[in-house]
């Protein structure tokens, strides 16, 4: 079973294996719509153009046999007249070859759209593989060409027999008409002709367009390991990931610590939750938190705190209310700005009225908090509580 999984490739391609294989020139291409869309490019062009192209091949054709005999002998004149020919059939021609140009294009991106690949272009030794080639041949890819190829004889001949079936009295009575008049008249069967056999072959593209598309995923199709794999190599394996969250935590948390000193005040809950706010009159429009914990950390904190004499003040509603409300570096929330005005006026009262600030001195500050910022121990605020309980 675990060969199976690693082995059968039952998962679709990623856009990642899609990219890749279209940076090698690997896309879903019909051959059979581009022939379809230049052939019938090719007959709006006769359409379009015929004319123009018959008339301009009898002015070079006539030009080119009603020469004087002694311009024949002489080479600079047949230099410029084989010129003069020459660039008169580019310029009668070059209408039509543009919009061949045009239609090739246009059938080459109709199904995976530009792409243009420098790796494509490279040599592939294992195309020469006998091996390979003639499991193309018996696999399902040639299977399709040889339902192609029969399919398209069959629309073809059908195609041509049904034209010729239609077109036999007139075919029969070119013979009765004038040169001119049948010469003229035989081209524009033939142009018709060739328009009717250009469009049938459209049902062979309708079919091979879908298969194309198929066959172009079921290659890139990968195994459940393959996908695995390729998770790791973009997003990193999971210990990997993990190390890093480590990292950037421990990071965070030192970074967290090297504030603590700074602080005006640690608010405690007293055990639970540890806050370090900081306060600069000149430089902060509110206070802001610069550390806060719980449990663990909320004992490193307060250990910091006193081993750089940063007053420990005692408020459990007002450190549950900033713990769950606050973020690191954040403002102190306009609903707590009374609660700790009052907390940092106190402390900043006990510096300018005492050397020092003995953390086992301080008292509890007479602070309120807001209803609907009172939170218990586990996180829940009081507005919650309320609701729960009116809902019971």
């Amino acid at each position: 079973m675990a060969e199976s999984d690693g082995g059968e490739r039952s998962e679709e391609p990623t856009e990642k294996k899609l990219r890749e294989a279209r940076e090698k020139g690997q896309v879903a291409r019909s051959r059979e719509l581009t022939t379809f869309v230049m052939l019938l490019g090719s007959s709006i062009g006769l359409l379009l153009f015929g004319n123009m192209i018959v008339e301009s091949m009898m002015s070079v054709m006539r030009n080119s046999f009603t020469t004087p005999r002694d311009q024949l002998f002489d080479p600079v004149h047949m230099t410029l007249a084989f010129r003069e020919a020459v660039s008169t059939s580019l310029l009668m021609l070059s209408p039509f070859l543009v919009l061949m140009a045009i239609s090739a294009v246009v059938g080459s991106i109709a199904v995976s759209g530009w792409n243009f690949s420098i790796q494509a272009l490279s040599p592939k030794f294992s195309k020469l593989n006998p091996l390979s080639g003639m499991k193309r041949i018996f696999g399902p890819q040639g299977l399709m060409e040889l339902t192609k190829a029969l399919a398209k004889f069959f629309v073809i001949s059908g195609a041509g027999i049904f034209v010729l079936y239609n077109t036999t009295g007139q075919v029969m009575g070119l013979g009765s008409e004038p040169v001119t008049q049948a010469i003229a008249h035989a081209g524009s069967l033939l142009v018709w002709t060739f328009l009717a056999v250009s469009t049938s072959t459209l049902l062979i593209a309708v079919i091979d367009v879908p298969f194309q598309i198929w066959n172009h995923k079921r290659q890139l199709k990968m195994t459940k390991q393959e996908v695995k794999q390729e998770n790791k190599d973009v997003h990193g394996s999971p210990e990997l990931k993990g190390h890093i969250r480590r990292t950037q935590m421990e990071m965070s948390m030192k970074r967290m610590m090297e504030a603590v000193p700074n602080a005006d005040v640690i608010i405690t809950n007293p055990t639970h939750f540890s806050i370090a706010v900081k306060y600069d009159p000149d430089n902060m429009r509110a206070p802001v938190v610069v550390a806060k914990g719980a449990d663990y950390v909320a004992f490193e904190i307060r250990r910091i705190a006193k081993e750089n004499n940063v007053p420990i003040l005692s408020a459990p509603p007002l450190a549950r209310a900033i713990y769950h409300t606050t973020e690191i570096d954040d403002e102190i929330p306009e609903g707590l700005y009374l609660a700790v005005a009052r907390v940092l006026a106190y402390i900043f009262h006990l510096r300018r009225t005492a050397s020092s600030v003995n953390p086992d001195d301080l008292k509890m500050v007479d602070i309120t908090i807001p209803e609907d910022m009172q939170y218990d121990v586990d996180g829940k605020s009081n507005k919650s509580q309320q609701a729960d309980s009116g809902d019971n």
